[in-house]
């Protein structure tokens, strides 16, 4: 018996569902969901939490002439479901498969390509104000979560749409959950309205009694009138009231027709209005709800267990980093751990348990985090802030003007840097040696195994000046037994040396953090053929071992720089410029990756399709040989 959902083959197709089947409907989603994210991996306790809240919208909006703007965009995937693209679930995350966010060039229904928080207020805000100019009448709609109603980017955005003379719907989803547990000062007010029913109860229950006495109607008017008045009289600041956003809520996320109702009343008003609905996060699923962090995003998992199916081998970096916090913190009571909204992606999970007095998680705040920790560094403390390569680009003004210039110690550990692999364009890691290795003062690093990282945050601990820690996600099996020497300020690490040879060919090799593997690779084919092969760890990017460096250049006929990082503003580019100013022979081959934003599938997949894997290495030395 075929399902309600085999009848949704294109946007819209939602209307043509009787009221009495939405229940039945949403059943059928979240088993289509459980299904394909079990089986490929994804984003699924906020797309289980957000069915009946997109079922809503979809029956609102009329795709593709409005416009939905989903903030971050991995709880986009019922979206996706109910505009048509069910079929290609089969290849979510792939490459060149469906994407795990929205994007405009997969469906026109997506109304904005998105992948960071905070941002879905300023783009409908530019999405109204283009309509006003251009006169036009589409509904715009954005939907933000609580937890990303905590950065900066969002509050900005909320000061600016109280000012619209235009009607903006914002639907708050409430889950009271980002990726972690939500924590702040927008986090405490939003618990305060959602325990606080008074409100609601009491003006609905009082119209209803006054409207039974024949002056009632104009005592209801003019109670009506002063709504503002009993807000404050019970749920206190009215925070959305005060900046001039009418304020519709709190109502149940899970109630599709009292969310319709709500966004009816809400497209009514020639302002910006905010529809709070509450939802609760993973919902439907027993194991996502009682653990939605774990379940945020996850690998392929056994349905009935919750259990992840392949799971990997070894110390992962972040374990690595999470182990070496906790004894940085016993040897160092100087040493604090910062994080914005990510204590368990960026492994600080067991630092705040052990030392819950210094460890301070800021929300979805980069810029605030980065500049929170020069201002604890100002104070005598040595902050270590945790954050992803690809989030971390939020927050250079902060890097350069308020640690940099004044020479803070501040470690940056950055987490996910390179290939980051399914997420797509928005999360990959790949520039942040290209935005951090030109700042006058700031040390950056890479290590070739965790062993290294445990080094390298130690020695970092140890400076009085910031100093940046790269590294990727997954583990460093490959490179895990080789030799780990002292490590000392601006100093490469030589792993292999050929020594100086009178005939025959040579290749140099210094390789930028987890691409010592593919050096070592590279190296075993080379020798094979007669060629001999140095291979020396940079360790550091900035300032790089220019010493090293050009004494390999002497010694060998090709030199090849290895990084998983844009070609543009990376360390290749910056060896070719010394090797230049030199005048050196050598020939030169930068090993990194293409000038350009990459999208998603798995991590050698696409490795190999930019170029920085084995075979294209190969072909491209002996070219030049």
């Amino acid at each position: 018996m075929a399902g309600i959902l085999d009848r949704i083959n294109q946007p819209n197709d939602i209307k043509e569902v009787s009221p009495a089947q939405y229940n039945r409907l949403a059943k059928e989603i979240r088993h289509f969901l459980l299904h394909r994210v079990s089986e490929h991996g994804g984003h699924l306790a906020s797309n289980l939490g957000a069915v009946e809240l997109t079922m809503a919208l979809h029956l609102f909006l009329d795709f593709p002439k409005d416009k939905l703007i989903w903030d971050v965009g991995h709880q986009a995937y019922v979206h996706k479901i109910l505009t048509g693209r069910r079929e290609g679930f089969h290849t979510l995350r792939e490459y060149q498969g469906m994407s795990g966010f929205p994007k405009r060039k997969e469906s026109e229904c997506d109304a904005f390509d998105t992948g960071h928080s905070s941002t879905s207020l300023s783009i409908a805000n530019g999405l109204v104000t283009a309509r006003q100019l251009s006169g036009g009448d589409e509904k715009i709609v954005a939907v933000i979560g609580d937890g990303a109603l905590s950065g900066g980017m969002a509050m900005e955005a909320l000061n600016n749409v109280g000012k619209l003379h235009s009607n903006l719907i914002i639907v708050l989803n409430d889950n009271n959950m980002s990726i972690s547990e939500n924590v702040g000062g927008m986090a405490n007010y939003l618990a305060k309205i959602r325990s606080n029913t008074a409100y609601t109860g009491f003006k609905d229950g009082l119209e209803d009694v006054l409207s039974k006495f024949p002056i009632g109607e104009t005592i209801a008017k003019k109670l009506k009138q002063s709504k503002n008045s009993l807000k404050h009289l019970f749920i206190g600041g009215m925070y959305f009231e005060d900046l001039g956003i009418t304020y519709i809520g709190p109502i149940d996320g899970h109630d599709i027709e009292q969310i319709t109702r709500a966004l009816e009343t809400a497209s009514k008003m020639p302002k910006a209005v905010l529809v709070h609905v509450v939802t609760k996060k993973g919902k439907g699923y027993g194991p996502a709800e009682q653990d939605p962090g774990r379940f945020h995003g996850i690998e392929p998992f056994a349905l009935k267990t919750g259990e992840i199916l392949r799971p990997s081998e070894g110390v992962s970096y972040t374990k690595m980093f999470s182990d070496t916090m906790l004894e940085l913190g016993e040897q160092n009571k100087k040493i604090v751990g910062i994080t914005a909204a990510m204590p368990t992606g960026t492994g600080l999970t067991e630092f705040a348990k052990k030392y819950p007095e210094r460890f301070f998680d800021v929300g979805i705040a980069e810029e605030h985090a980065v500049t929170f920790a020069a201002g604890m560094a100002a104070g005598g403390y040595h902050p270590v802030v945790a954050v992803y390569s690809t989030f971390l680009q939020r927050a250079y003004d902060q890097i350069l003007h308020d640690v940099c210039i004044g020479n803070l110690p501040v470690t940056f550990a950055v987490d996910r840097a390179g290939i980051v692999g399914k997420d797509g364009e928005t999360h990959q890691g790949v520039f942040d040696l290209s935005y951090l290795a030109h700042i006058p003062n700031l040390t950056v690093m890479a290590p070739k195994s965790t062993v290294e990282l445990r080094d390298m945050l130690h020695f970092a601990a140890s400076c009085n000046y910031p100093v940046a820690v790269r590294y990727p996600r997954g583990t460093s099996e490959e490179t895990d037994g080789l030799p780990v020497t002292e490590i000392m300020q601006g100093k490469a690490e030589l792993l292999e040396d050929a020594g100086v040879h009178m005939a025959g060919k040579s290749v140099a090799f210094v390789a930028v953090g987890n691409t010592v593997s593919l050096a070592y690779k590279l190296k075993a084919r080379l020798e094979a053929e007669g060629i001999s092969v140095s291979i020396a760890n940079a360790r550091f990017v900035a300032p790089m071992d220019e010493e090293c460096i050009l004494s390999l250049a002497k010694r060998h006929d090709v030199l090849v720089t290895l990084e998983e990082n844009v070609a543009r503003g990376g360390f290749g580019e910056r060896v070719s410029a010394l090797l230049m100013e030199q005048n050196t022979e050598v020939r030169h081959v930068p090993g990194a990756l293409s000038n350009c934003f990459i999208e998603h599938g798995g991590q050698q997949t696409l490795r190999d399709l930019y170029g920085l894997n084995e075979d294209n290495l190969y072909v491209r030395i002996r070219e030049v040989l």
